[in-house]
């Protein structure tokens, strides 16, 4: 009768933890898109307003417009340098985030690489049983055999 693998709550765990750090890092990623997606929205948005003020320029364009327009792109440069530092902060996390998921992965393998010796070992342990049964029996029956003559 083979026994259970002495660490399969060990391997149940490290399992369950990757899993958790594979959703965390799903949602890392998704944070981080979406972070991106809002930071590229402000510098085209910048863009924009940059090409306005500039038509509006060679248009003419009183002072009070030309204190608003630069105020307003002061307002966009601001809240542009300010996502791309979260930006950043998601790219780091992320990082964190997939290097925690390489470590529960790699937790995960040295435990399954255990496991799978303990089948191997516990698969040739009652191989080496059958064997002897079925020498024994052999044995037995050529006993039986020479033993009537």
């Amino acid at each position: 009768m083979s026994k259970t693998f002495p660490l399969q709550p060990l391997l149940d765990l490290a399992n369950n933890r990757m899993d958790g750090a594979a959703r965390r890092l799903g949602e890392l990623i998704a944070g981080e898109t979406e972070d991106c997606r809002k930071l590229e929205l402000l510098e085209n948005y910048r863009a924009e307003y940059q090409q306005r003020f500039q038509e509006a320029c060679r248009e003419g364009i009183g002072p009070d417009a030309w204190r608003n327009f630069s105020l307003f792109i002061d307002k966009l440069d601001n809240a542009i340098a300010a996502q791309r530092a979260v930006v950043e902060q998601a790219r780091k996390s992320t990082a964190h985030g997939q290097k925690a998921w390489l470590d529960q992965r790699n937790k995960v393998k040295a435990f399954d690489t255990l496991s799978q010796r303990h089948v191997a070992k516990e698969a040739r342990i009652e191989s080496r049983r059958e064997q002897r049964v079925t020498d024994e029996h052999a044995s037995k029956q050529f006993r039986d055999r020479h033993s009537d003559s």
